[in-house]
């Protein structure tokens, strides 16, 4: 290999100093002003060209001059101490307009550093969004809501440049001044640029809802980062889609992970929603921190109370059951005494609404064997993807028939199977569903009808679903049809394209996600109660007909709590029609509960 030249070596110096930036290049240009000035002024004290000069003297002028840039006077000295003066005030006129130049271009790059938010987040106790996609904003939003009047900072990092990543929030996410919300750009798969935003020192992370690989990705980003720091307590909270990219119990314990999976969670909201108009509602109202919502709670004078008593002893919240030595009890039997170290899990406005009140229990003749069962009903189903099984496993047990529109798959073998286990028809139509005539058609027997989401991507499966649903709420108008829609969608901001509808029931992925991270987020000591709602087991949200529980007429909620409770349920609120509910209403309250009114309430089916 040939040997380098000094030019190339000199060559190859310099271009790694001009790589460094402006500020580099400043230290290149005061080294070599200085080599200049301190070689041109030992030329004048070597050839003695100014004698009333002491050697400093030359010096302070010379430097004087570089950086003023003054011509000297013929009257200074010697004709050489002028000519090499002039020499040195025409470098400083080039050092002068250089530095200018430099420091400008410095100032400019140290401010769009500052802009892309590339300094420390120094913080403690701080929440984390990892991830942020423009157009969804429920879970900022439900960070800030839950904040309350509590000083709180929300960091969020994503690929994105900081001011515009700050001009998205500002204009969609309102927040008084006790919520500071701090944006960096950070490359969310990479530790190192995670580190940026301090997660030793947050409360917690979150993933903002994405597809699974990348969650997947961060999370172990997150983990690594976090498990080699001392910041064991962190909770890092996700949202897994399918099962399969669940992680490992034992690692999501040693690294402090929570993760739900929203794929089956979506399919049961959307299969109850079905035939219960309003239910993704009151997923809502549960999940959300605008109204009421689930806390745990102690309070004096529980001690010796059955949970029946309880139940019309408190005021401004509902109980839903008992954390009894770090075990969650929802729906407790009726007659389960409560301890001195008890917690109460209560449904209110906010952890300090509840208030004890007493009460005495009033007779109840009511039981289980008393409900009449709801009428048969039939669900068409437009579209298909991986949540198509769930769905139809999911279907409430009134659900005696299922027409499954334009079905391509290749799984008509397991849906009749399916069905037939859950005494369910199963039938396959199909039509053009573009055509207004085939549209009528295929569903002008329907009652109810479900929309799910295509395997396309989120955009053109949302615009699909967006346009069947315009034409067919145009068909239910035009031809006096009594079908409700229950639409799945993926993305927040598609929603809101569709007005609202009184026979509409939306269930969008990314909002409902959202949902459950902030509840995650703020209620950790929970995570059992959402896995237990949002699971296939255990006790669930419903909307009941009030007169398939034999409840019609006027009460209190005190009594209404009661015979709800008899039959197995516990009383959340109600609904007249899908655009009127009322959660949490208060005890003394007094309501006329028709037949066709729906009960919102928690329990097994």
């Amino acid at each position: 290999m040939k040997k380098p030249t000094l030019k190339e070596r000199f060559n190859y110096w310099f271009d790694n100093r001009m790589s460094k930036g402006s500020f580099g290049l400043i230290r290149i240009l005061v080294l070599v002003s200085v080599v200049i000035v301190m070689f041109l002024c030992g030329l004048i004290i070597l050839w003695k060209l100014n004698d009333e000069l002491t050697p400093f003297g030359v010096l302070w002028e010379g430097f004087s001059t570089i950086i003023n840039g003054w011509m000297p006077s013929y009257q200074d000295g010697s004709p050489g101490y002028v000519i090499i003066m002039a020499v040195i005030a025409i470098g400083g006129l080039l050092f002068t307009s250089v530095l200018i130049g430099l420091l400008t271009t410095g100032m400019e790059e140290r401010i769009m550093n500052l802009r892309r938010g590339n300094s420390r987040v120094l913080e403690n106790g701080h929440t984390i969004v990892l991830g942020f996609y423009p157009g969804e904003y429920t879970l900022l939003r439900q960070l800030v809501l839950a904040a309350g009047e509590q000083k709180s900072v929300i960091v969020v990092g994503a690929d994105m440049e900081r001011d515009e990543l700050e001009q998205y929030i500002n204009d969609n996410v309102a927040h008084d001044k006790n919520v500071s919300i701090i944006c960096r750009k950070v490359d969310i798969f990479n530790p190192k640029s995670i580190e940026r935003l301090s997660p030793d020192t947050s409360r917690t992370v979150l993933i903002a809802p994405t597809d699974d690989n990348s969650t997947i990705k961060t999370l172990l980003a997150v983990s690594s980062l976090i498990h080699s720091t001392v910041a064991n307590k962190v909770r890092v909270n996700a949202m897994i889609s399918k099962e399969t990219k669940k992680f490992p119990e034992s690692i999501a314990r040693k690294h402090n992970i929570t993760t739900l999976q929203t794929n089956d969670t979506l399919a049961k909201i959307i299969a109850h929603s079905s035939t219960q108009t309003g239910l993704s509602e009151v997923f809502k109202e549960i999940f959300n921190f605008q109204n009421s919502e689930l806390y745990l709670i102690d309070f004096a004078h529980k001690e010796g109370l059955s949970f029946q008593e309880l139940l019309i002893s408190i005021d401004g919240g509902v109980p839903c059951g008992i954390y009894r030595d770090h075990e969650m009890i929802t729906n407790p039997p009726a007659d389960m005494t409560l301890q001195e170290k008890d917690r109460i899990l209560v449904f209110a406005e906010d952890r300090h609404a509840a208030k004890y009140v007493g009460g005495k229990p009033v007779e109840v003749n009511l039981s289980r064997n008393h409900v009449i069962p709801e009428k048969e009903t039939g669900v068409h189903v437009f579209g298909s993807n991986a949540s198509l099984m769930t769905v139809l496993r999911e279907l409430p047990e009134n659900v005696s028939k299922v027409t499954l529109i334009n079905y391509d798959g290749d799984q008509e073998e397991e849906i009749v199977s399916l069905c037939s286990r859950r005494n369910m028809k199963a039938g396959f139509r199909k039509g053009n569903i573009r055509k207004e005539t085939d549209l009528l058609n295929l569903c002008k027997d329907a009652e109810h009808i479900v929309l799910l989401s295509g395997i396309a991507e989120d955009e053109e499966a949302d615009m699909n679903t967006i346009f069947l649903l315009l034409n067919l709420r145009d068909l239910r108008n035009k031809y006096h049809l009594r079908y409700n829609i229950t639409a799945e969608m993926r993305k927040e901001k598609n929603e809101a394209l569709i007005a609202d509808d009184d026979y509409i029931d939306f269930v969008v992925a990314s909002n409902m996600s959202s949902l459950f991270l902030a509840q995650l987020a703020e209620s950790p000591e929970l995570r059992a109660v959402f896995r237990e709602l949002l699971s296939n087991e255990g006790n669930e949200l419903y909307m009941k007909k009030a007169g398939n529980l034999m409840i019609s007429g006027t009460y209190t909620v005190a009594e209404l709590r009661q015979l709800t409770f008899a039959q197995g349920y516990i009383f959340l609120g109600w609904m007249s029609d899908p655009s009127h509910y009322v959660f949490n209403p208060g005890l003394n309250d007094t309501l006329n509960i028709r037949e066709g009114d729906s009960l919102i309430v928690f329990g097994e089916n």
